[in-house]
């Protein structure tokens, strides 16, 4: 069921899963319960290329041949799952353990592994489809889920499916989010960091283009239902998308690893992997490209919020990219507890570590409340933030930034060295240690974490970790 053997296996480096993964995802966010996760704690909006890299290490490891690994990724995504409970605007509960919930997920990446097949002219074979499926089934026995809560055999699940479709799924807001409001305005990944004009050109094409293509691929009952527009022509694009993505399959295997894409839209400019010299001069080409670009075409300026030459940025520039994880206007306990989850998937923390982080963290999120909430509606808005930002730097602050150090210390000699630095952040980065022994003391690096968290000035490492999309 699990490793290179695997129908899954086979699919994760096709072209094509792309379209169905983020067709699975609008899927998943029509589902209430899950829509409603999603708008109140998830990153995706301000952060999708890391969600996507997630995701995509998550089923990897999952889907692996390492019943260890597996296990202990079972257990991750359970321990976060157990944390994303609460209730919707309409005050409707949702519970990301719901077992209904989680076969849904499972599902929609079933079905949609399917559907790209049958939309880009290679139908699966019955066989083929009930290996998948059955690998799909271990996957959610896999999370600790009981069996039933996916039907046995493959007929059974087209009847569940369509009964889904038709009965439970919704126009949530979550699904709109994704749909028209995502594509159309998709940050850049680090790696066009600050070639605003060139991401905005390509966006410009890219983004209705595979907002409409999803679209036109979604159930005909649920797209009637939900009220989603007929775009004249959306099943020609559709299925020219889908055809696209399958005959990229041709390219050279390295061109198309899932990992190595994910890993170049996620370069940073100041890494020092085995690529980064390559790629840091490709880049600065494309940035003379997009200058020439801005003086043949009308697209508008825009600002990388860099703060000028001095390295500091706004405090509302701040609260924008690195406080608002969520994307909503205002700063609350799941913005904090993304920015746990982030650094304890970074990390790969097991239990008790995780907790220390999230309690942390916790302890965190009351400190700035007490002192920041100032007309008391239990969130703090860019105005009240950029008031007193002054006073973040306080003690549960400090507790955070010793947590993170007695993580990385992995010796636990009081200092951090290179290499457990890199392993903070599971990337290089280009960084000048303070004394002659090439070492990071407890004391450099609480005041370093307590200087950008305060929003005082950016990083070379933070800001890939925490702001960068």
């Amino acid at each position: 069921m699990f490793g290179p053997g695997s129908q899954f296996h086979r699919f994760f480096n096709d072209p094509r899963w792309a379209l169905a993964v983020v067709r699975a995802t609008v899927l998943e966010a029509a589902h209430p319960q899950i829509g409603a996760a999603l708008a109140d704690n998830s990153s995706f909006v301000v952060h999708p290329w890391r969600r996507l890299s997630n995701t995509l290490v998550s089923l990897q490891r999952m889907f692996g041949a390492d019943e260890h690994t597996r296990q202990r990724e079972a257990a991750r995504l359970n321990r976060l799952h157990t944390r994303l409970s609460g209730t919707d605007a309409r005050n409707q509960p949702y519970d990301a353990m719901d077992p209904e919930v989680r076969a849904w997920v499972v599902a929609t990446l079933f079905e949609s592994s399917v559907t790209m097949c049958r939309l880009s002219g290679q139908p699966l074979d019955q066989i083929t489809m009930e290996r998948l499926y059955a690998e799909f089934r271990a996957f959610l026995a896999a999370l600790g889920d009981q069996a039933g809560h996916l039907p046995p055999t493959l007929p059974e699940f087209w009847t569940y499916y369509d009964r889904m479709v038709t009965e439970e799924l919704q126009n949530t807001e979550a699904l709109r989010i994704i749909l028209f409001r995502l594509f159309e305005h998709l940050p850049a990944p680090p790696l066009f960091a600050g070639m605003p004009t060139v991401w905005a050109a390509g966006r410009a094409l890219a983004g209705p283009v595979i907002g409409t293509a999803t679209v036109a691929s979604l159930p005909e009952a649920f797209r009637r239902r939900a009220g989603l527009p007929e775009v004249p022509g959306a099943q020609t694009l559709m299925q020219g998308a889908y055809m696209a993505a399958r005959l990229a399959g041709a390219l050279p295997d390295n061109w198309i690893q899932t990992e190595n894409v994910v890993g170049l839209l996620q370069f940073s400019p100041d890494g020092d992997g085995p690529c980064a010299e390559a790629l840091t001069t490709l880049r600065s080409r494309m940035k003379r490209a997009g200058a020439l670009l801005r003086l043949v075409t009308p697209l508008p300026a825009q600002q990388d919020g860099t703060g000028g030459p001095d390295n500091r940025r706004s405090a509302r520039v701040f609260f924008t990219e690195v406080l608002d994880q969520t994307g909503d206007g205002s700063l609350d306990w799941p913005d904090l507890a993304a920015m746990a989850r982030e650094l304890c998937s970074r990390l790969d923390l097991d239990e008790p570590e995780e907790t220390r982080l999230y309690d942390a963290f916790a302890a965190w999120w009351r400190e700035l409340q007490a002192a920041l909430d100032s007309d008391g509606d239990g969130r703090v808005s860019a105005e009240e933030y950029a008031a007193a930002a002054p006073s973040l730097a306080g003690p549960a602050l400090i507790r955070v930034a010793e947590v993170l150090f007695d993580v990385t210390d992995a010796d636990g000699d009081q200092f951090i060295d290179a290499e457990e630095y890199r392993a903070l952040f599971r990337r290089g980065f280009e960084r000048s240690v303070a004394d002659a022994e090439g070492r990071y003391s407890r004391s450099a690096f609480v005041r370093d974490f307590l200087s950008f968290m305060s929003g005082r000035q950016r990083s070379t490492a933070y800001d890939p970790l925490l702001s960068d999309a």
